[in-house]
């Protein structure tokens, strides 16, 4: 596939393929040549291969092209990803990051922990597959260190409220949250924007500075990402609520 290919000029680590029909697509330069993720196109100009991010597949692709003004994932940065899935959006993450930085890829689904594993983690040198429960931080405490972003994509109806819970333990003083808010799964009774105002809300109470708010649409329906920093920080450790089972 014939394509010219020039850094994004926000992001490093983010660049903008234009290909054989003139239109210009995001991309990042794969940390496992040869290999794609989820079919997305591979891209080689000279010795460095790139991979097609698709905004439709992705939430983090999505905001970047509906004018995400920060990105502090970037070269060298350890992250915390929250509902890594089958790796779709943690892969790019991963490549943005390079081998100097490291993603703790935390994962509820036995089968998509499967493919996060044999299909993307066993290539890269700097994923860590890690099968738990979001909502049970202290579970995988000795798994995680501190981290300079927490990334969050979970279908939960305390979305927000979990990712405070963690950032507590992991996230460093002045670190930064990305919350793909997915409205539907927290209240299907309320407006999208209702939904919004009440998870940033309870990100404020925890300490955070919201910096944008970025409505998805149309790459994906009833969902935006809020991007806020931590200016202050819980010290009574975690918390967490009771599960079925836990006391």
């Amino acid at each position: 596939m014939n394509a010219e290919v020039e850094p994004h000029p926000g992001f490093t680590g983010v660049y903008l393929v234009t290909v054989e029909d003139g239109s210009r697509r995001l991309a990042t330069r794969n940390l496992a040549p040869g290999r794609d993720v989820y079919g997305e196109q591979l891209v080689r100009t000279g010795v460095a291969e790139y991979r097609l991010w698709d905004p439709f597949r992705s939430k983090l692709a999505g905001a970047i092209l509906k004018g995400l003004r920060r990105l502090a994932i970037e070269p060298g940065s350890k992250i915390l990803y929250l509902g890594a899935a089958s790796g779709t959006t943690a892969s790019h993450v991963s490549d943005i990051i390079g081998e100097g930085g490291y993603v703790f890829c935390v994962e509820f689904a036995p089968r998509s922990i499967r493919e996060l594993i044999y299909n993307v983690c066993r290539f890269r040198g700097n994923m860590a597959p890690i099968l738990a429960d979001a909502r049970l931080p202290r579970k995988y405490a000795t798994l995680v260190g501190k981290v300079d972003v927490i990334y969050c994509d979970i279908a939960q109806p305390e979305q927000a409220r979990i990712l405070v819970n963690n950032a507590d333990a992991f996230l460093k003083q002045g670190g930064w949250i990305m919350l793909a808010v997915k409205a539907r799964s927290i209240d299907v009774t309320k407006e999208p924007s209702e939904v919004y105002k009440r998870e940033i809300k309870v990100l404020e109470e925890g300490g955070y500075r919201i910096f944008e708010v970025i409505h998805l649409e149309p790459y994906d329906k009833a969902h935006a990402m809020i991007v806020a920093q931590r200016l202050s920080q819980n010290t009574h450790g975690f918390k967490e609520r009771p599960q079925d089972g836990e006391f």
